[in-house]
């Protein structure tokens, strides 16, 4: 299942993608979240619902989750991005966060803001969580999951590094770009061993694997539900592999124009175009 929102009467709307269309659960259900909950409590009523639901052709998507309570983020998570950066991999899961300003959707205009001038991309597998968890055993940490999906968690650099907190150039708006959709886990293949991709203006730019990371997808979702219980529509982004402008010597920094596409396989492909005011 392919799980998205999409514009309805200048609102966001969830919704199931088809090949037809958009199948419209706004009857039921207001929010993404609300929805993986009621999905994940009701399987077959959902399923029924679906049958009967309002198909909406050539709608516009938005960003695949919408509302959730938590956005956390994982830095310094590939192996090969920290060798590149020059820095030690860490102990232990590098948390970070963005808020829900910061989302936006597949194919939209992301503003860079006035004063930054070394703006990056970061092509990431974002997890989204199904169910309310809570000291999940690393081992059962899979169950939790309601689907992956793309991500680009957009950074301004010379505000990440204005000051020792990150979350000024991690979430000024539209900084995360997510989607198209959320494919549930169940289509969505083994999340640890996923090609991803990113090309800016065209240009490959980051060409990895999940395979890469340094702590996998459960190792995140448990260490996190120790101190902090997850909820239906929270999303996790798992870090971004090397070949970020931040690593190269000859930096040319995302400007007017640029049009940057994250794609991961089996998930989808996001693309979205960098603007300065």
């Amino acid at each position: 299942m392919k799980i998205v929102t999409f514009q309805k009467e200048e609102k966001l709307a969830p919704g199931v993608l088809t090949d037809q269309g958009v199948l419209d659960v706004s009857a039921k259900v207001k929010t993404v979240p609300e929805f993986l909950e009621w999905y994940g409590k009701k399987k077959s009523e959902v399923e029924e619902f679906l049958t009967e639901a309002p198909l909406v052709q050539d709608a516009a998507l938005g960003p695949c989750v919408d509302r959730p309570e938590k956005i956390i983020c994982s830095g310094l998570n590939y192996q090969k991005h920290a060798d590149r950066s020059g820095m030690d991999a860490p102990d232990f899961p590098l948390l970070f966060n963005k808020f829900g300003n910061a989302l936006t959707g597949p194919d939209t205009s992301v503003t860079i803001p006035a004063d930054a001038k070394e703006m990056d991309y970061e092509a990431e597998l974002a997890i989204v969580i199904g169910k309310e968890a809570k000291h999940v055993k690393k081992e059962d940490a899979l169950k939790y999951v309601a689907g992956f999906s793309p991500a680009n968690d957009l950074t301004a650099r010379d505000l990440q590094f204005r000051t020792k907190q990150w979350l000024l150039g991690k979430s000024p708006d539209g900084f995360l770009p997510l989607g198209p959709y959320v494919t549930t886990a169940d289509e969505a293949g083994d999340p640890d061993s996923l090609h991803i991709q990113l090309k800016l203006n065209g240009e490959l730019r980051q060409d990895s694997n999940t395979s890469d990371l340094i702590f996998d997808c459960a190792t995140l979702i448990s260490y996190i539900s120790d101190y902090m219980t997850l909820k239906p529509g929270d999303v996790i982004l798992t870090g971004t592999p090397e070949g970020v402008i931040m690593e190269l010597d000859d930096k040319e920094w995302l400007k007017d124009g640029d049009e940057v596409e994250v794609s991961i396989e089996g998930l989808g492909t996001i693309k979205n175009t960098m603007r300065r005011l």
